[in-house]
């Protein structure tokens, strides 16, 4: 737990493994995960390196694998996943998974090729079939005596010259005709195929102006649709049959036909030989569905097999190709018979680390054990966060913003209270948190059976992996609904109202701008738990009363919040043993925010304490003994409700060196005694502290340096110089020296950082009224619904009043949840991210070092796994 708060320890490694050992030693840092290893050949390709004939292999297995996982997902077949790792299998195993995987993929192919060649054979029969059938119609009204029409088709067909030629030839029969000697060129004949539906129109046109109309074409829908044995769609197809005559429309219709994709079938003439060649076609359809059923069932057994092992081959492949591009990484010394490597492990893990090695030593049969070394390095060590299922998602929010330098303190494990605490205060509703509450909870409760479920929607994913941040989101909500008193724009009366009407019943309805006076209408004994439900029913001064509450908070939440993030700033300072930024930043900042923003926070308090409705002053009157006589006046309340100052205007003045004007009422003008010197001079040491942060580090820095000459000593550098958050510190597990700033570029940044404090402090306490604001906009917007929706539904009466209800109830929950708790709650989430990585961690968070990416199975398959999926 203690790496939360700071980066683990981190300590640069250099590792001797024997050749026969380095694989099962591999294979046990990468199922431990906890090394990160660095690549030691950065000038040699990829393709140069020792092991890239074994990574080759693999990718070829993989091929395979991916080939065999869409051929199963192409039939529907579940694939068993037992959510087991197996360990990465032996070298020598790699020719057993080769030769299985070829195995597969060749009787997969082989079965495919036979399954595509029968339907294209099945295709063409059954394609037949329907023209044997269609054709059949035009046959049976030619034999059938219409000779008329007959007669004016053959017309049709038949150009000038041959109705002149051929007169007294009388009607002409369709179909191939005996050849004559005098005219044979003018004989009809015809061709029949199939086409695409789709193609169809521009066929016939394109047939009726190539042939310039010497040609008939007749046409039937297949009305079932056909397998296309390509790719497996359903297509609509079309029977054809053309009449036309001569060889040389002929050869121009079958180019036609060939340039439209259709496919011409023999047709025969006489009836006897179509019914003939329809019996034969029926039973080889018969024949083939056959064949076709038992193929089928032998590709489904064959891939019924494979899907039962693909998750496990596929975690080996995956494995074996790690190490041996792991292994690439390495160096050989000399004598070929060792490799050397260099990592990056957790100083607290290498006893761990060692003992994975000896089982691998042990697992290969080694005799010669590894060695581990730990370096020096000037390197800036990876930094190393250790989390668990529950803080996983919040360091996953600061690492967003920028993965911390080594050894910098960690925002995370304070962001787990602050950020649902500052959220909730902008999404305060006991309702709306419940909702957000019980979804997150619900996750948490079925999180392993939502896990094993993968899934690439990138929203569930972003929910599922926020589910314990939104779970106290929700409480958090809870909570602060409960002081707002609002549940779903309404109140909770717990505990009674501390407010009593004085007015009769008629007076309260009629007038709609009463007030009740908190001189004789309130108890004066403060709620025990939250707001009045009253001020919920208060339609004059409601929201300003929820103005002025929820103003002030939000800028003391604000003030504490950048306080809390200086006083960071002085752990990492203390850690690194930087005195002057401890001296000459920490300090002069603290006191900065403290005597201007913090005084005025103690202002509101004051306020608050001091200034009331009930409060009686008592005047001294003279008496004629000289002694004096408290004597109380109602008429004269110096610190009654009227002569409250504005925090404001106070806040202007102080700032400016302006004396309050008196008040017309006779209040008093200070709220305590000596307020305007304490004010001067707090403003005027603020404004000292401004060129000491501004000029004393780096002059400091610059004598430091005329007096070292060479180095600057200890303490006086700057951040960048002294290693400040990039080197390991005095804990660290690195030494640190980088090449001298020039002072230049020292009083530069140190310019830029002192004009973004002063001037963001200001405007970061300005910008936690988001907090004001979000909160109000969600109490009038919960209110304004269930005004203007649900209201409705609550005037209707009786059973019809019932079903309107219902359904207003509805399409009140559906906005409800859409409107105020997902937008309203992603926009609150969305300011309350902003309020922690601008506000907050600016006061101390670098945010500039670079993960530790061990080399982890675990990681690489379940990258691998994602990757394949899209």
């Amino acid at each position: 737990m203690g790496s939360l708060f700071r980066s683990e320890e981190m300590a640069l490694c250099q590792l001797f493994l024997q050749s026969e050992a380095a694989y099962a030693c591999v294979s046990e840092l990468g199922e431990l995960g906890l090394v990160q290893f660095r690549d030691l050949n950065p000038d040699v390709n990829a393709f140069q390196r020792k092991f890239v004939n074994e990574v080759r292999r693999c990718d070829e297995m993989e091929r395979k694998l991916r080939y065999l996982e869409k051929e199963i997902k192409k039939d529907g077949i579940p694939m068993l996943d037992t959510g087991e790792s197996p360990e990465a299998p032996q070298p020598r195993e790699m020719i057993d998974l080769e030769a299985t995987f070829e195995k597969l993929e060749n009787e997969l192919r082989e079965v495919n090729q036979n399954a595509e060649a029968l339907k294209r054979n099945f295709l063409e029969l059954t394609e037949l079939k329907h023209i044997l059938r269609k054709t059949q119609v035009f046959f049976d009204e030619q034999e059938g005596g219409v000779n008329q029409t007959t007669e004016s088709m053959t017309r049709a067909l038949i150009t000038d010259e041959a109705r002149t030629a051929g007169a007294s030839m009388g009607p002409v029969q369709l179909g191939y005709m005996e050849k004559s000697n005098e005219r044979e060129d003018y004989l009809p004949c015809f061709v029949a195929g199939v086409i695409l539906r789709e193609r169809l129109p521009a066929f016939e046109r394109m047939l009726w102006r190539a042939c310039r109309g010497n040609v008939f074409l007749r046409q039937a829908m297949i009305e079932t649709p056909l397998e296309d044995p390509t790719n497996g769609d359903q297509v609509h197809k079309s029977v054809f049959i053309i009449f036309f005559q001569g060889d040389q429309l002929k050869t121009r219709v079958k180019k036609i036909c060939e340039g439209f994709r259709a496919t011409l079938y023999p047709c025969p003439e006489a009836p006897a030989d179509r019914r003939e060649m329809a019996m034969g076609v029926m039973t080889r359809i018969e024949d083939l569905n056959t064949v076709l059923g038992q193929t089928q069932d032998h590709r489904h057994r064959v891939l019924v097999a494979a899907a039962k092992n693909l998750k496990n081959w596929f975690v080996k492949v995956r494995k074996i190709k790690a190490i041996y591009h792991t292994l690439n990484l390495f160096n050989l010394d000399v004598t070929q018979k060792c490799l050397i490597a260099e990592c990056w492990v957790p100083l607290l893990d290498i006893e761990t680390i060692q003992l994975a090695l000896r089982r691998g030593t042990e697992r290969s049969g080694s005799s010669v054990p590894p060695i581990l070394n730990r370096m020096q390095t000037f390197e800036n060590p990876p930094t190393y966060n250790r989390t668990n299922k529950f803080t996983k998602a919040f360091q996953a929010l600061i690492d967003a913003y920028g993965v911390a330098s080594y050894r910098e303190m960690n925002p995370a494990p304070y962001t787990i209270i602050t950020f649902p605490f500052l959220f909730a205060v902008m999404f305060g509703d006991l309702g709306h948190g419940a909702i957000m509450a019980l979804f997150g909870l619900w996750m948490i409760r079925k999180e392993k059976g939502l896990a094993a479920q993968k899934t690439d929607n990138e929203i569930w994913n972003i929910f599922f992996g926020g589910r314990y941040i939104i779970f106290l989101m929700g409480v958090f909500s809870m909570y602060t609904g409960l002081i707002y008193n609002d549940i779903f724009s309404k109140s909770l009366n717990i505990f009674g109202s501390h407010w009593h009407l004085s007015y009769n019943k008629s007076t309260v309805m009629e007038n709609k701008f009463l007030q009740l006076s908190p001189k004789g209408d309130y108890e004066g004994a403060p709620y025990p738990f939250g707001m009045d439900p009253i001020w919920q029913v208060a339609g004059a001064n409601k929201i300003i009363f929820h103005n002025a509450y929820k103003m002030k908070i939000s800028i003391i939440f604000g003030v504490i919040h950048m306080i809390f993030g200086v006083v960071m700033s002085w752990h990492n300072h203390t850690y690194f043993r930087n005195r002057i930024s401890l001296l000459y930043e920490f300090i002069p900042q603290l006191i900065f925010l403290l005597l201007l923003f913090f005084y005025m926070v103690l202002l509101m308090f004051i306020k608050w304490i001091k200034f009331a409705a009930t409060n009686k002053s008592k005047l001294l009157v003279p008496r004629h003994n000289g002694c004096c006589l408290m004597t109380p006046f109602s008429h004269l309340e110096p610190y009654n409700e009227a002569c409250a100052p504005s925090i404001l205007i106070t806040f202007i003045d102080m700032v400016l060196f302006n004396t309050p004007k008196p008040h017309p009422e006779k209040c008093e003008t200070y709220m305590f005694f000596g307020q305007h010197t304490i004010q001067v001079l707090f403003v005027l040491v603020a404004v000292g502290c401004i060129p000491v942060m501004l000029l004393a580090k780096p002059l400091l820095i610059m004598q430091a340096r005329k007096q070292a000459n060479v180095q600057p000593i200890a303490g006086a550098t700057s951040d960048a110089e002294a290693g400040g958050m990039s080197n390991g510190g005095p804990h660290g597990g690195a030494g640190g020296h980088e090449e001298e700033e020039e002072l230049s570029e020292i009083f530069i940044h140190q310019s830029i950082h002192t004009i973004e404090y002063v001037l963001g402090s200001v405007s970061h306490t300005a910008s936690y009224l988001r907090l004001w604001a979000l909160s109000l906009a969600h109490a009038q917007l919960a209110e304004v619904l269930w005004t203007m929706v649900l209201s409705i539904g609550l005037k209707q009466e009786g059973p019809v009043g019932g079903i309107v209800l219902t359904c207003v109830f509805a399409f009140w929950a559906i906005l409800t949840v859409g409107i105020l708790v997902l937008m309203e709650g992603l926009s609150a989430f969305l300011h309350t991210l902003r309020l922690h990585w601008v506000e907050f961690q600016s006061k101390f968070y670098k945010g500039q070092g670079y993960a530790f990416q061990p080399f982890s199975f675990d990681a690489i398959i379940e990258n691998g796994a994602a990757a394949a999926e899209e």
